[in-house]
């Protein structure tokens, strides 16, 4: 129990992680009982959101500093592992059902329906935008000019860290979404193509880091190593590894598991409802009608997986 309790302690103490995660953990509690989530989706709910604490906030912090490889594990479970399972885990409906009725009323609907938030959502799932930020942002912090400052400032680190899991959560969140289109951001078939554009860059830029014949990080050399019997060399080697295989394996996933909707929806004539609801709108010269899961507002509404909608 020492053992497990000094694990947990954290390295550099950050209150902004402690209580973005109390939060979504306290709105998914109460939000399932009402929307009647699934133990599937529960358990990848809580087991995405413990390994976004783990990744974060214990004393594995320090490895996370001190050595190339362990920074890719890091930011593999920030990036890639954390997020997806909090996105396979659907929780929307349950998160809103978790916030008091009169807040949603009075904040929540109010500030979704305002113009900046329009344009920033319509920014961020922008399918190019959405797939250039996702490979961009993991280019961008291994620049090695832009990784030795991100690893000598506590601020600038805190910032890389926290871009990760935003950017994870947004992306897995479009990609992963069971719906048709509308309400979901994107065709299924649309989706697949994003994840699947991902996944060249990954391996690209992990072999680079592999093969390349000189020290890229030498931040790592200079503040100290928390592993003193492995080389430079083979660190790098180690953390490009975790950049081209498991990262890579993980767009494949996602991309295995928007197909799988796209089938299902297919399979169930969802598609060809879209196609013949746009097509009469069209006709009729009116707006395309927000086709919902359920058959209830979309504030309301649960993923198409079987579940039910939330209770009043």
């Amino acid at each position: 129990m020492g053992t497990l309790l000094y694990w947990l302690d954290p390295w550099e103490p950050s209150p902004t992680v402690v209580i973005a995660v109390l939060v979504a953990g306290i709105l998914f509690a109460r939000g399932a009982r009402h929307a009647r989530v699934p133990v599937g989706r529960r358990i990848a709910f809580w087991f995405g959101l413990t390994a976004l604490y783990v990744a974060l906030h214990t004393r594995l912090d320090y490895f996370f500093e001190h050595e190339f490889f362990m920074h890719r594990l890091q930011h593999l479970v920030l990036h890639h592992l954390g997020p997806f399972l909090i996105a396979l885990s659907y929780p929307g409906a349950a998160l809103r059902a978790g916030i008091p009725f009169a807040w949603r009323r009075r904040w929540l609907l109010p500030a979704m329906q305002t113009r900046v938030a329009r344009m920033f959502f319509d920014i961020v799932f922008n399918p190019v935008i959405a797939v250039t930020l996702f490979v961009g942002l993991i280019y961008f912090w291994l620049l090695s000019p832009i990784h030795f400052k991100a690893m000598l400032d506590y601020r600038l680190y805190r910032v890389m860290n926290w871009s990760m899991v935003i950017d994870g959560l947004l992306f897995w969140w479009l990609i992963l979404d069971p719906r048709p289109a509308p309400p979901a951001r994107l065709a299924p078939g649309r989706r697949t193509l994003v994840v699947i554009a991902a996944i060249p860059p990954q391996i690209i830029l992990g072999a680079y880091i592999f093969f390349t014949p000189h020290e890229l990080y030498p931040i790592y050399s200079i503040c100290g190593r928390a592993f003193t019997w492995i080389t430079p060399m083979r660190d790098q080697q180690i953390g490009g590894l975790l950049l081209w295989i498991p990262g890579s394996m993980m767009s494949v996933i996602g991309a295995l598991i928007a197909l799988r909707h796209w089938m299902r929806l297919s399979a169930r004539s969802r598609l060809r409802k879209e196609r013949e609801a746009e097509k009469s709108a069209r006709h009729e010269g009116r707006p395309g009608r927000r086709i919902q899961t359920c058959g209830m507002p979309s504030s309301s509404c649960t993923p198409d997986d079987g579940s039910k909608p939330n209770a009043p």
